[in-house]
Formats: structure tokens, sequence, C-alpha cells
């Protein structure tokens, strides 16, 4: 299991948040490091919010779930703890504030506009392929799910099922 949540993480979070950012910082010359003292705490502020987040949602996948973020190892149980009691796409939330806090850093439009690219990406994949695929696998139960809590904005309280 460990190999798998190693895989998965490399693959999937670490490239988006990490990898593909810093080649468009390299590709760009915006790789200069930081510019402005108010966007470096901002920018800094938000990533670390967005990796804890991330690592907290993981976690949940791993001891709750009992499976990883990966489409090729899902969860055998639907999680709806933690942040996922109030909005249904808190790990990919957290990845894009990742992404997000990078691009203040380096004041980098072309990490922006990755962020974005990436969230219009995963609204694509979760509307037209997740939530298909969670509908299967858990039925009732993540239909009921789907239908109170969204997928990107959050809650302002816990949904609990009753």
């Amino acid at each position: 299991m460990r190999l798998s949540w190693f895989m998965a993480i490399m693959a999937l979070p670490f490239n988006a948040a990490v990898t593909i950012p810093l080649v468009i910082l390299y590709l760009t010359g915006d790789l200069a490091f930081p510019k402005n003292a108010v966007f470096l705490g901002v920018g800094a502020a938000v990533f670390f919010v967005g990796l804890f987040l991330a690592a907290w949602t993981m976690r949940l996948f791993a001891n709750v779930g009992k499976g990883t973020l990966a489409p090729w190892a899902p969860t055998k149980k639907l999680v709806v703890i933690g942040p996922y009691a109030y909005v249904r796409n808190p790990m990919l939330s957290g990845v894009i504030m990742m992404i997000m806090g990078e691009s203040a850093i380096f004041l980098s439009p072309g990490v922006f506009i990755w962020g974005a690219l990436f969230f219009i990406i995963n609204t694509f994949y979760f509307r037209f392929s997740e939530e298909i695929g969670l509908e299967k696998r858990f039925g009732d139960e993540y239909l009921r799910y789907k239908k109170n809590v969204p997928r990107w904005i959050p809650r302002l309280s816990k949904w609990e099922d009753k």
C-alpha cells in the first residue's frame, strides 16, 4: 500500500503542484525568488494552507477510505468526514491553493494560468468521469452526499448523513 501511495502522490499532486510550476517558472524566467514581500507572505500562507488541506485529505483517504487518491487504486469506503463534510473536492482545492500560492510568491502569470487550467480540467474530469464512477461504486450513499455537499464551494455547516 505504501508504494501505491507514493506512486499516486508523485504522479498526481506532486507533478501538479511542484513539477509543472517549476517547469513553467524556469521556462518563463520567473524563478527569481521573491519579488514582493506582501505577495510572498500571502502566497506562502495560501500555499501552506493548501498543503495542510491536501495532506489531511490524503490521510483520510488512506485511513478511512482504505485506498489512495489515484483512480487506479481508489478508496474502498466513501470518505465524508473532515473537510469532505463541507465540500466534495477538498484535496484538489488544497492542490489548487498550493499552485495559486506559488503564482503569488513568484508573481508568475504562467503558474496562475496553470492553476486556472488545472481547476478547469479537474472540474470536467470530476463531472464527467469521477462522479459517475463514484455513483457506480457507492450508489445511494454517494448520491445523498452529492445532493448535500457542493463540489467546490464549501457548505457553511458540516453535513452528516442521517
